[in-house]
């Protein structure tokens, strides 16, 4: 049987799924034809239902819960993870709402939590994540969101962060931030999607296993990034919640949805009865 599946090019996708796309673990019959796309992008393919199975922002799968159900394996969650804010010049975050902002997409997580944290701001321009830092730079707009590598990079560059919204949601909340996850539909057969999900925790530890090596597949697809900056992604990005949500990531996925839901950023009568399949 053959599957759609969708993911970013970024290290800890490539690193996630290299042993299932290319053959390293036994895939128990089922074939993955993947597709490798910027998170916003794989965003909008599932509000279009164009993958079987797909890595998804949690600010979007805020919207797709009946259409697709959240894997168990796979998700970028955790502590000293999230977007950050960041200018050319110092700006004082209670006054954000009067500047630009660049940021990677509207059904991200990292805009949902600029939503959450600075509802007043509207000034949003969407661009793709990877441009985000040069157009700061080149003063096209005030202020950018930046998610992924470029937290490991954007001082290098001499921006300045007005506001870590990983910290901003942790000190509130007092949970974990859920940035993505992996999804397939619903209308596959329960047995099918757990089978998925199982592969995808084995593609996980296998990587893991043969860390600090990084293997061609995930060099090839990281953007240019150097060594270093490959596995401070897959460091900070790849952890316990990656391999298997819990009991605590399980709650920090529900916290992000009762905020949104008390904010008006989303009805609750949308959401499924049950996040998982």
């Amino acid at each position: 049987m053959k599957l759609t599946l969708g993911f970013s090019p970024c290290p800890n996708d490539t690193f996630i799924f290299d042993a299932l796309v290319n053959g390293l673990i036994d895939n128990q019959g089922l074939k993955f034809d993947y597709v490798m796309e910027d998170v916003e992008t794989l965003n909008q393919m599932a509000y279009k239902n164009e993958l079987d199975i797909t890595k998804l922002s949690y600010g979007s799968y805020l919207n797709l819960t009946k259409d697709y159900a959240l894997l168990h394996s796979g998700s970028a969650l955790g502590k000293g993870v999230g977007p950050l804010l960041v200018s050319k010049k110092p700006i004082n975050f209670a006054d954000i709402a009067d500047h630009s902002i660049a940021i990677p997409g509207a059904k991200t997580t990292a805009n949902l939590l600029l939503s959450l944290a600075a509802p007043l701001a509207q000034n949003k321009n969407e661009i793709v994540f990877s441009e985000i830092e040069d157009a700061v730079l080149n003063e096209q707009f005030d202020a950018g969101l930046i998610i992924h590598e470029s937290r490991f990079t954007y001082e290098q560059k001499g921006l300045f962060k007005i506001i870590d919204l990983g910290d901003w949601w942790e000190n509130t909340m007092s949970a974990a931030i859920p940035l993505g996850g992996i999804v397939m539909k619903r209308s596959f057969e329960h047995d099918l999607i757990a089978q998925v999900d199982a592969l995808i925790k084995e593609s996980i530890l296998h990587s893991w296993k043969n860390y600090p090596n990084l293997s061609d597949f995930v060099q090839a697809n990281a953007q240019e990034m150097n060594e270093q900056v490959m596995r401070q992604h897959i460091q900070l990005y790849v952890n316990e919640f990656t391999t298997n949500l819990g009991v605590l990531g399980t709650q920090s996925i529900e916290t992000l949805f009762t905020k949104a839901v008390s904010s008006g950023l989303i009805i609750k009568e949308g959401i499924a009865s049950t996040i998982f399949y």
